[in-house]
């Protein structure tokens, strides 16, 4: 099987197109962006939103989590109303700088991207060794059709946004169960890989996340199947066949660049795309190891 020599989620990741939009700041910290187009529907309906020339700030007389979180919450009811934030979701999660900090500000998810802000995920791959013990096959699951975001695409085995108040490990242990129907004391066997940071134009706005990736080794003749209705199938895929996809966009990109830091730990790689993808992706992983594993 020939073997692409160009990975397009390497330089999706970071497609991001300059000028469009402007930092958003709560106190100093800068929590996202918000698209410059955005900002004359934003002057009928977030009165909080201070506008300058270089970055938009939300007003500091809003002190608390729970006023900035209110504050967010009735304008994207305004741009919900507006078609603005599409796939409303009815999940919360934290604005902020990093995931060590406690957030300043609640949001719903589908709004995350409108406001560009920091996004965590948890990711699986899940992988199958030959009786010799090398690794041979990976699954691979197909996104269920009517997803808000990238619908019918190629995923990893397992793969879901981190809510307030969950780590990544947490979510991966509850998303293997609702996504492949592994039961926790499987999904705990999972070890780190590294994290993924994506910066990229998206339809709703920008995908600000950090990917956080977990390998698991599957015993050959187990059959994933899905709980949540969010999969719509489960394939397990020879390596050479993983790599040719890695060529395509048939994988969301995320999923792409979860797989290919799998490929590259592991070593499965050809030799030349090994070194050339590698150096390519190098500045994408935002740490080198997930740390240990949380409870």
């Amino acid at each position: 099987m020939p073997f692409p020599d160009y990975c397009p989620a390497i330089e999706a990741a970071r497609a991001l197109q300059p000028g469009q939009r402007l930092p958003f700041y709560i106190y100093r910290d800068p929590v996202g962006s918000v698209a410059r187009s955005l900002l004359p529907v934003l002057a009928t309906c977030a009165p909080w939103l201070k506008v300058g020339e270089q970055a938009v700030q939300m007003d500091d007389r809003l002190y608390s989590v729970e006023q900035r979180s209110a504050a967010l919450a009735q304008t994207n009811a305004t741009l919900r109303a507006h078609g603005l934030v599409p796939g409303w979701r009815d999940e919360v999660y934290g604005v902020g700088v990093s995931a060590d900090e406690p957030p300043l500000a609640r949001i719903e998810r589908a709004a995350a991207r409108v406001w560009g802000t920091l996004t965590f995920g948890a990711h699986l791959n899940g992988y199958v060794r030959a009786p010799g013990g090398a690794i041979t096959h990976l699954w691979i699951a197909r996104r269920s059709h009517d997803k808000p975001t990238d619908p019918g695409k190629l995923d990893n085995l397992v793969a879901g946004g981190v809510p307030l108040g969950q780590t990544p490990f947490r979510t991966l242990v509850r998303e293997c169960w609702e996504e492949s129907g592994l039961p926790e004391a499987t999904a705990r066997r999972a070890t780190p890989g590294r994290v993924v940071h994506l910066l990229r134009d998206v339809p709703e706005g920008v995908q600000n996340e950090q990917v956080y990736v977990y390998d698991l080794e599957l015993p050959r003749g187990l059959s994933p199947h899905n709980v949540d209705g969010e999969v719509a199938e489960h394939r397990l895929l020879p390596i050479d066949e993983v790599v040719a996809l890695l060529g395509t966009e048939e994988m969301t990109t995320d999923a792409a660049l979860v797989t290919l830091d799998f490929l590259l730990r592991r070593r499965l790689l050809p030799a030349a795309l090994q070194e050339a993808w590698g150096e390519a992706a190098r500045l994408l992983w935002q740490a080198p190891e997930c740390g240990t594993v949380e409870a």
